[in-house]
């Protein structure tokens, strides 16, 4: 498990508007997003956190599930996700590429 977790943290590190913290021992990482004004505005837009925006757009994108921060109360004005690191360590790079094409190609639209 420790293995994948860094992997993860280190690849959401390694994108444009996210910070990740390593796991210390939980099965979850919880990666900040920055999210860009016009995401935050089609959120807004939608009626929805900026946070489950980005995430609802990842499942409708990928069918990849992720939890939104603003259920657990974070703070005004952050954005964060939670995600396991649960998936097998052979298909992790499967996870880790398709969340990364996602991200760029999110990032992209509403930059």
């Amino acid at each position: 498990l420790r293995r994948r977790a860094m992997r993860l943290a280190g690849a959401f590190r390694g994108l444009e508007g996210m910070t990740c913290n390593d796991a210390e021992g939980a099965l979850y990482i919880f990666p900040q997003l920055h999210l860009p004004p016009r995401a935050i505005a089609a959120a807004n837009g939608a009626g929805r956190q900026p946070d489950l925006f980005y995430c609802l757009e990842l499942l409708e994108e990928t069918g990849m599930c992720v939890v939104p921060g603003s259920g657990f109360g974070q703070k005004n004005n952050t954005y964060h996700m939670r995600a396991t690191i649960l998936p097998p360590e052979d298909r992790l790079q499967e996870v880790i590429d398709k969340f990364v094409n996602f991200h760029v190609k999110f990032m992209e639209r509403y930059s």
